[in-house]
This record gives structure tokens, sequence and C-alpha cells, in this order.
């Protein structure tokens, strides 16, 4: 089945869902439903069940049961989703008891409102739906219905989870009970995904973080990371190599500031654009603004003298570090984060330039992702509908993209309408070992920001004309990035990103100072090792190693001091055996040297 027939599916799964609800609870009222990534949700206003209806009851997961097999009975009986055009007061009138329904109707663009009814219910929706509830039937799985006979409803489908959401997202609003449900084309996909949710827990970033002392999250700063000396490990490994490449490609480090007065932001057009996601306030009579994005800062350095064309590319890179009004409710360990690390760049260029430094920045990316053993893929997000610009202006910017990644042989996708606002991108997404697919680093092609800011430089013929610039992150947030390398590696990171590398178990007190010995000649050669002299089992020390990722244990006792070795252990391949000190470092070196491998 293609994808929007599934889309269609959930959907329609969706209402099938606040169908049952309302059987089960005539008082409920109904928020929004959308079909989703892998399935679909619904938002409910529950009365509360203590006295006085005020409040808002809550589902509680041992519902869900009881839910799903009603949405099964809905199924068996053959409803047909009817769509209607009625007018706005006629829709306020089929919802005079469903507030959340009325106050989308008054927001309504349109003269008239589009519903759906199945049976006795009905929705506000757009649509698409399936036509009846017989298409969910399995002959060969979630496929449209065909007049076949009855086989056995649908196994595709499942509900999953309770959460709580604002209405709308915002948290000014109430909080919306909100039912999770996941559909699939049969009973194998689903159970596969399952089977991948249920690893994914074991994967959670932010239980691996706590468990291996990486980093933590507090009430007093929501949506900020606190990083601890483990993960700054990590995060300085990445910075390092990062920096390394950017170097190798001929980039120029800067840094800007955190702060700039409203008027910058203005003329860049991130305040029409972005302001509901700005942090700002009011200083001496003038608004300033945290920022968002580090371009108008970058532009404000390009500016500092008159540029010649004999000058450019001029390539800036900077660990930008820009905060995000992001809604509470939306806040996700290291995946959404108000506070937020890019590896950031920002290039000018003549336009005759343009394809050559796409080409390179594409080369650049495929050797950032090569060292974690990770393939990229690769996307062209095309002109959103609330641009800046010109059209044909941003025709051409297509073109430039799609021209560079031709000339690289890279097979890619599309991304209708996904650009930014002042620019077409390439979106570089990976699949982790789950086969999820995560969406990192971006090469933007942008040729409104020059020209709104006036950055000039004089051509070949003395003429004054406005740069194209290419705003290119990598890693893309170096938090969120952290946060997806934990859940694919389930915590076990590549050699040369772990933050302990080797730990050193001695069997007893007496073998401590041959350890000490061996620990300063591994910290010699910039190791991170770790020595764990306590006074416990050595079974225990080794439990102990493992459950910390460590790639290297050495256990040192009698017959390792005899011989003038040590006894090696392996993460993932158990024990390697006696080797001598120089082997070990010798080991340990090609294992270093040989990221993605």
């Amino acid at each position: 089945m293609d994808i929007k027939n599934l889309e269609k599916v959930r959907h329609s799964l969706a209402h099938i869902l606040a169908m049952a609800v309302q059987e089960l609870h005539p008082k409920a009222k109904l928020g929004m439903g959308p079909a989703i990534e892998n399935g679909f949700y619904y938002d409910f206003a529950l009365p509360a069940k203590a006295s006085g209806e005020g409040g808002i009851g809550t589902f509680v997961q041992d519902d869900l049961p009881k839910i799903e097999a009603k949405m099964r009975e809905i199924i068996e009986q053959d409803i047909v989703f009817k769509k209607s055009l009625v007018s706005k007061e006629e829709a306020e009138k089929l919802f005079k008891n469903q507030p959340y329904k009325k106050e989308l109707i008054k927001e309504l663009k349109e003269k008239k409102a589009t519903i759906y009814k199945s049976g006795d219910f009905v929705d506000l929706c757009k649509g698409p739906h399936i036509k009846t509830t017989l298409q969910l039937y399995s002959g060969q799985a979630l496929q449209l219905y065909s007049g076949q006979a009855k086989e056995t409803p649908i196994d595709g489908f499942k509900l999953t989870k309770i959460a709580g959401a604002y209405w709308r997202g915002d948290e000014k609003n109430k909080m919306l009970s909100r039912i999770y449900g996941v559909a699939f084309e049969n009973k194998k996909d689903l159970g596969d995904y399952l089977k991948r949710q249920i690893e994914a827990e074991k994967r959670d970033h932010r239980a691996l973080g706590e468990k291996l002392d990486l980093f933590s999250f507090h009430s007093e700063a929501p949506g900020s990371v606190f990083w601890h000396p483990k993960g700054m490990i990590i995060w300085n490994e990445l910075e390092k190599f990062g920096k390394s490449l950017r170097k190798k490609y001929e980039s120029q480090e800067i840094q800007t500031p955190q702060l700039a007065k409203k008027i910058l932001w203005e003329k860049s057009g991130h305040w029409d654009h972005y302001k509901d996601s700005m942090f700002y306030f009011d200083v001496e009579k003038e608004t300033y603004c945290l920022k968002p994005m580090d371009c108008p800062f970058n532009i404000k350095i390009y500016q500092t003298k008159i540029r010649s064309y004999k000058e450019l590319p001029i390539r800036y890179t900077e660990i930008g570090r820009v905060l995000r009004n992001e809604k509470s409710g939306e806040l996700f360990g290291l995946f959404r984060v108000r506070s937020v690390t890019q590896d950031d760049a920002h290039i000018f260029v003549a336009e005759e330039q343009i394809e050559k430094e796409i080409s390179l920045l594409l080369g650049m990316v495929k050797e950032y992702y090569k060292a974690f053993g990770i393939k990229p893929e690769f996307f062209l997000s095309t002109r959103p509908e609330d641009f800046i610009g010109e059209i044909p202006t941003w025709n051409k910017a297509e073109a430039n993209l799609k021209s560079a990644l031709k000339k690289e042989k890279i097979v890619y996708g599309i991304k209708e309408k996904d650009g930014a606002f002042y620019g077409p991108k390439i979106d570089i997404n990976i699949k982790d070992a789950l086969g999820r697919s995560w969406q990192l680093a971006t090469i933007l092609l942008d040729f409104q920001l020059a020209k709104r800011s006036n950055a000039e430089y004089i051509d070949k013929s003395g003429k004054k004309k406005n740069p194209v610039m290419i705003h290119a992150a990598i890693f893309g947030s170096f938090e969120r990035f952290i946060g997806i390398l934990l859940e694919h590696y389930a915590g076990a990171l590549p050699f040369w990103l772990s933050p302990v590398q080797v730990i050193i178990l001695p069997i007893s007190d007496k073998h401590i100072d041959y350890s000490e010995k061996i620990k300063e000649k591994l910290s010699n050669k910039d190791f991170r090792v770790e020595l764990k002299g306590e006074n416990e089992t050595l079974s225990k020390k080794i439990l102990e190693a493992e459950t910390q990722k460590i790639p290297y244990i050495v256990v040192v006792g009698d017959r390792e001091i005899k011989e003038n070795k040590v006894s090696l252990r392996e993460r993932g391949k158990g024990n390697i055996g006696s080797v001598f000190l120089d082997k070990l470092i010798e080991i340990l070196e090609e294992k270093r040297e040989n990221k993605g491998k």
C-alpha cells in the first residue's frame, strides 16, 4: 500500500477511536485527531469523575483494551464515511456541545465547514477518509475492500498509550487526554514495529544518560541540558572532530554574541517569520532578542570591511549556541531543547561558485558520517508557503542544489514545501540501528538574507553585488546528535567517543601498584583510563564495567604481574586473552585511528 492510502487508513482509525470513546463516554469533549507517523491520535476532554464537573478527568492505560474492543465492534458495522459541506452557522449547531470544535469553526477562513459523518458520529474534518469501515478488514491486510467475503478484523492497528497534551500545543490552554494508536498494512508489520518500540525503550537516551552519568535535566532550567564530566568528553570529541574537518575545508572559526536588538531580526525576516519561537525582552526602551539563529551575526562580521570577489568564498564556522522558545509540552530529552548548540557555518559566495561549494559540503557530510559507520540519505526541501523573495530566484536556487547533487552522483528524495522561509535546502537523514530515520545535517542555499542586510562585494567589473549565503550545519545540534548516537549504539559508543576507553581491574590490593603503572603508560598515550581498586569481587567489577559500556577491560592478577602482561576483555567479544602491554597499546591505537570501523 502506498503511503497516501496508509495515511487515509490511519486518519480514519482516529475517527473510529473518537466514535468508540463517545460511545463509552458520551460526555467526552472532542479535540483533534490526525494521522501521524506510524499511526494516529485523538485528544479528549473527559469530565472529572469527582464531584464538580469543572475539572478534566483522564484515561488510564487499562482503558485502552476496552476502547480498542469497541473500535473493532464499530469496524464490523460497515459504517460509511460521508463528506459534507455545511455553513459555519450549521456547523456551530452540530457541535453546540463541543467547545473545542466551536473554537476551530470560528477561526475558519472559508465560508463553509467540511464535516464527515460516520453513522451518528460527526466530526469537523477535511479528510480524506476510506469509504467504509469494512475497508479495514484484512483480506490482503489494510488494502481497499473489494467486495470479498469478510475475514478477520484488521490486526494491523493497536492503541498504545495515553499522554497529556495541551489543547493546540499551548501550555496556557487546558490539558487534554491524548490516546495514541499505531496502524500498519498487516499484522506482521505491526508486530515488527512493536518489537522495535520495546528495543527503543531499552535504548532511550534519557535513561542511558542517567545510567552512564552523562547528563541530567532539572526543573529550574526546562529544555536545557546539564552536561556531566563524562558527557563533556563525548561533546568535546565531537567538537574536536568537527573542527578538524572544518579546518581541512579551509573554514575560519568565529564566535558571536547571544543577543541583539530586535532591529537585526527585523532586517533578516526572522521577526516576522520566527517571532513565536524567540525569547525577547525590553531593556532601556529597546527590545532585545536572544539569538535563535547565527546567520545575521555572521553577516555583521562579513560587513566589517569592503569585500572583493577575490576574497570569495568566505567560510565562517561557529559553535553556535542559540535559544528557542519551544513549548514546554514539546520538550523531550536531548531531542527537543530550548538551549541548542550547532556546528554552524555560513559561507559567502559569488553565484558562479555555488555548485562547487555545495559539492565540497556534500563531500564533508560523507566524511563526517563515515566516522560513525552511518550512511547518510539526502533530500531536497523545496520552497515553502511562507517564503520571502522572488519565485525565479527560488527556482534558480533549487536548480543549483539539484545540479550539485547530480554532479556528486547522489540519489535524493524530495521534501515538498519543506525549505526554510529564506531558501531551499538539502536535508541529510540517517537511519539508526532500529531503522528509524533522523534528519540531521542541512545545507541551505540563501539568496535573500545578504540582500536584505545590504551585504555586498565588489565584482570583477567594479560593481557592487550581493553575495549568496550557504548555511551548513553538519551534526545539526550537538544535543540531538548525541541523543541519536546513544540510541543508535544503545550506549556502547565507538571507542574514540567512549568517555572511559579502558578500565583496569586489579584482583586484589597487592595488584594495585602494577595496575597504576599500566594506567600511567596508557594515560601518557592519551587514552582515557580508569582504575577500579575497590575491595569488591572481580565478577562484580567486570559486570559494572560492562554495564558502563566500557570498550576494554584490563584484569591484573598474580599471573599477569609474573608474565608482565595483562588479561584483556573487549566489549561485545568477551575474553581476548593475555597480551603484553605494548600489544595492548597497539590494539588501542589502531582502534582509535579507525573511526567508523
